[in-house]
């Protein structure tokens, strides 16, 4: 599949420490894209485990409604895991980390592999996993990641056998993140996403920004700051091509707390923070 859009460049350095992200001026009219575990999820050893919590399913619903539906989430997860999560169907979203794409207007765009290629795939990275004790496998069908939250030491002796056994997988890249390996097929990463998404209603015309944690949302930020957005680094992880940073998920769901709050109040063209929508406290208050 031929996409029409391409990711800059990465180059990463090491910067001056980071500041906060600003919030939204008046008139402002900002395309909101948000990686999950990391950002606003705490990693849990089982990323099945992982539930957002009521006041944070609260907060997503009010921002996306407040930017008239140009709030996408972007992950390493399904289209079908994220639905479930966020109760988040209709709105726009971006799995596997960009494999699987819905715009605002339903309409859905998979990245296609050839069946018998992803099937080899699956069943070498299981035997890979199967040498490495603790080694957790997440089959999304079309990716599979290899995860070592639960034995952190596993990871350069896995990360070096994947490197190896990826070469024998044409049509696949490795995909390393946070304690994790994850096996994808090539082409496609939340960069590319991101501009795919930018082309169309609710999000064209608009500055996008951007939060993520991991070496997988590096592609974004490439993309953000190459439309002049602002790329959020959730974390302290270095290097990094973001240009903002918030310490972690907590941090994050208190700036979107008050991104929401200066949009709400600061335009009449917005809607209201909807009726028993949970305080978190001084809105003015720096996270």
């Amino acid at each position: 599949m031929t996409m029409s859009t391409a990711t800059p460049a990465i180059a990463l350095a090491p910067r001056n420490p980071l500041p906060p992200p600003p919030l939204p001026d008046a008139g402002t009219r900002w395309a909101v894209f948000l990686d999950v575990d990391g950002t606003l999820l705490d990693f849990a050893d089982d990323p099945l485990a992982v539930r957002p919590g009521a006041p944070l399913l609260a907060l997503l619903h009010a921002l996306r409604q407040a930017l008239d539906g140009a709030l996408a989430l972007v992950s390493g997860r399904t289209l079908a895991d994220l639905d479930r999560l966020f109760a988040a169907s209709h709105w726009a979203a971006a799995g596997l980390h960009g494999l699987q794409l819905r715009h605002a207007d339903g309409s859905c765009r998979h990245f296609t592999v050839v069946p018998t290629q992803q099937a080899r795939m699956r069943d070498v990275a299981r035997t890979l996993a199967a040498r490495f004790d603790g080694v957790q496998v997440e089959d999304k069908h079309a990716a599979v990641a290899l995860h070592c939250r639960r034995s952190p030491a596993q990871l350069p002796a896995l990360h070096e056998a994947a490197i190896a056994v990826i070469a024998q997988l044409p049509g696949y890249e490795l995909q390393p993140g946070n304690l994790v390996l994850e096996f994808k097929p090539s082409g496609m990463d939340k960069g590319r996403a991101v501009l795919e998404l930018l082309q169309r209603a609710p999000f064209a015309g608009r500055q996008p920004v951007y939060l993520g944690d991991d070496l997988t949302d590096e592609h974004a930020f490439a993309s953000v700051n190459a439309r002049h957005g602002l790329s959020v680094r959730i974390g302290a992880r270095e290097p990094s091509l973001a240009t903002f940073t918030l310490a972690g998920p907590a941090a994050a769901e208190a700036w979107l707390t008050r991104v929401l709050d200066a949009l709400t109040h600061g335009a009449s063209t917005h809607v209201r923070i909807p009726r028993g929508y949970p305080s978190k406290g001084d809105p003015t208050r720096q996270p």
